[in-house]
């Protein structure tokens, strides 16, 4: 099955562009409740795959150890965008493990947040890994190793410890057998899994709803989710779907961002796991698909749709930060 038409990038009265891609909807037993386009598309789920990837940390012991609250966990699980509350809370964190900035084999980028940004230039100082969006993900890596006596220089690759346990999680919680997780490199440096779109969905499910699991994991997986509801700025920053959609959400909902045009949520209330990838990776389309399957599944309040309503329906500005267009959701769910 194809991508399927899903947003269009209205200008003026014409449609300017399309976004086309893919929706899977799926219960925490598994079962795809509603679709469009391929749900068995093998998706990269890059930094969606964050909550999970952090959910070692707690298991390991190594959270307890080193005093993590729940703004910590929750940069563990975090794209963000450079700001101040970020970068302070890394370097708090790699204080803790006796670590520095170098220690971070996240490479640097300037930070998202354009007044971060401005302000190192002003400062005339060096970008520095902590600044990348991935840096409390790597944190949170260093911190599992320190804690188990790996080294260090290379907790990044593939065949790393830290990495090992990372994939037998995404494959128990997936359910997708270890030989059939795809395998490439993230833009960060660490591996990132691919799977099959319906068994991402199915990981946010069962992370929404994770009574089947030992209970062990099924605590480690609560305090990751509750981390990032009770502390939604560290996930994403300022003016961030993200961050703005779990405050909405008051702790029904966690939700997370990837890389080209992915974006996946759990709902706890239902139980619901959904995962969208927009095919030509512009994520800029994500919220739009991501409010919009909200609503079709009833899952919104009047009032959450109005303050939601400027990620459902963005709006497209020029130079002169003048409104001249907007992306419309214009699809309907399937039944699976």
């Amino acid at each position: 099955m194809n991508s399927e038409h899903l947003v269009d990038v209205i200008r003026g009265d014409n449609v300017e562009s399309e976004h086309w891609g893919h929706i899977a909807v799926v219960n925490s037993e598994g079962k795809l409740l509603y679709s469009k386009g391929n749900p068995n598309r093998v998706t990269f789920a890059r930094s969606s795959m964050k909550p999970l990837q952090a959910i070692p940390i707690v298991e390991t012991g190594a959270a307890d150890h080193y005093q993590f609250n729940q703004a910590d966990l929750s940069l563990a699980c975090a794209s963000h965008n450079g700001e101040n509350q970020h970068t302070d809370r890394v370097k708090t964190i790699l204080s803790r493990l006796g670590l520095g900035t170098d220690d971070l084999k996240c490479g640097t980028h300037p930070p998202r947040w354009t007044e971060a940004y401005e302000a190192l230039i002003i400062a005339g100082k060096e970008i520095t890994p902590e600044y990348n969006n991935c840096s409390g993900k790597h944190s949170g890596m260093l911190t599992t190793a320190i804690h188990m006596g790996e080294s260090l220089e290379d907790y990044y690759k593939t065949d790393h410890p830290v990495q090992k346990r990372i994939m037998e999680v995404i494959s128990d919680i997936s359910e997708t057998p270890l030989n059939e997780i795809e395998i490439g490199i993230d833009g960060c440096g660490v591996p990132v899994h691919g799977i099959p779109l319906k068994n991402l969905a199915l990981s946010f499910a069962k992370m929404a709803k994770p009574t089947s699991f030992p209970e062990k994991r099924k605590n480690a997986i609560e305090q990751v989710t509750a981390a990032m509801m009770a502390a939604p700025e560290m996930v994403g920053g300022t003016d961030r779907f993200c961050s703005d959609f779990m405050k909405i959400e008051e702790g029904r909902m966690f939700g997370k961002a990837g890389a080209e045009g992915v974006y996946c949520i759990g709902d706890l209330e239902t139980g619901l796991g959904i995962a969208i990838k927009i095919e030509d990776g512009n994520g800029r389309a994500t919220s739009p698909v991501a409010v919009e399957v909200l609503k079709q599944l009833d899952l919104l309040t009047e009032n959450q749709c109005v303050r939601l309503h400027d990620y459902h329906y963005p709006k497209l500005k020029n130079a002169r930060q003048e409104v001249i267009g907007q992306l419309s959701p214009i699809f309907s769910l399937k039944n699976a």
